[in-house]
């Protein structure tokens, strides 16, 4: 099963990535030689006006070949293409990805799924932290983070999270039924064993109902979470960098069993570990590094500070296969670690 939902939605993702790409070069004008779905050897393929529609055995990935790629000599090629048409053909497909989240997320909010409710209580504020300095005491309820409400702990780590290093409204109920709001900025290093804002919450008076959305309320529900997606992507960037969470890298043998994981919870959980995967992917796959759209995307920009001249399609051509082999071969070191690491009974998700 962990398998199954981890092609499925790896093939979604990749459909939308290149289908952006795809036409995208459509209406600049560019051929498009090939669009396929996976990498060769070749299972299937099907050859509609100018372009071959393949299916291919690897399936962790695809492509979009198109005409003249690093060639500008090449009339309806890419390479012979503006600078501004360029960077759209080559960015459409992490834009798609970016795009699909929306969709994905307003149908898991419209699927009937469990949503947890708790008393969300403040058993400790820490000396000397944001939440002290603000004045909120132990035993005020939690009610909304920056006016989104707090159903539960999971809402307030999310809240927080999304807000490091920024004032963040926090809204309490104190034990005698009044409310107010404090305002504080989490940090993004806390001292010793703190926390970002100082505060430890526990929960209370937990219990399980279902919970759904009509349409017209997903969709803006969606919207609203998929700029939260890339908002912690960012932070953890950060996070990362600080040293405050270690950096964790797996590949597809260690997504497919988190995928496993997260399918035992239903279709909801599923399709919003789809979303986070597709922002993540819109992302990573835009970073400068050759053999992705992002190092693509880089000689067109130096290109454009060299104001018109090109670096030469052999020596960039050169630097993508040299790019491609070494993700590759990252690729093959990461999965090997997955492996050992489910021989010996670990799980990433926990």
């Amino acid at each position: 099963m962990a398998v199954v939902c981890f092609l499925g939605i790896l093939i979604v993702l990749t459909m939308v990535h290149e289908l952006g790409h795809f036409f995208a070069a459509k209406k600049f004008g560019i051929k498009v030689k090939e669009l396929g779905l996976g990498y060769p050897p070749k299972l299937w393929s099907i050859k509609r006006g100018e372009t071959v529609y393949s299916i291919n055995a690897v399936l962790l990935g695809g492509f979009t070949k198109m005409l003249g790629e690093e060639d500008p000599s090449q009339p309806g090629g890419l390479a012979s293409k503006g600078i501004g048409a360029r960077i759209v053909v080559m960015s459409a497909g992490s834009l798609m990805n970016a795009l699909l989240p929306i969709l994905l997320l307003s149908i898991s909010f419209m699927i009937p799924h469990d949503l947890v409710i708790e008393k969300v209580l403040v058993s400790q504020v820490m000396s000397n932290s944001p939440a002290a300095l603000a004045g909120i005491q132990p035993g005020d309820q939690i009610l909304e983070v920056n006016w989104a409400t707090v159903h539960n702990l999971g809402d307030l780590k999310r809240g927080i999270y999304l807000n490091l290093g920024r004032e963040t409204n926090i809204r309490v109920m104190h034990p005698d039924l009044t409310t107010k709001n404090f305002q504080l900025t989490p940090r993004w290093k806390a001292p010793g064993d703190q926390t970002a804002t100082g505060l430890v919450a526990i929960a209370t008076n937990s219990e399980v109902v279902k919970k759904w959305y009509p349409f017209w309320f997903a969709v803006p529900l969606a919207v609203y979470e998929t700029v939260g997606i890339f908002i912690i992507f960012k932070n953890a960037l950060v996070s990362m960098l600080l040293g405050v969470i270690p950096i964790i890298i797996t590949g597809p043998v260690g997504l497919a069993q988190i995928v496993g994981e997260i399918a035992k919870g239903g279709i909801h959980p599923l399709l919003q570990f789809a979303a986070l995967f597709n922002a993540n992917v819109a992302i990573l796959n835009l970073f400068p590094l050759p053999a992705l759209d992002g190092g693509r995307i880089a000689f067109v920009v130096i290109e454009w500070i060299r104001r018109g001249k090109r670096i030469s399609a052999r020596i960039e051509g050169m630097i993508h296969g040299i790019g491609f082999a070494l993700l590759l071969a990252v690729a093959i070191l990461i999965t090997y670690q997955d492996v050992l690491r489910i021989i010996h009974g670990e799980i990433l998700l926990k």
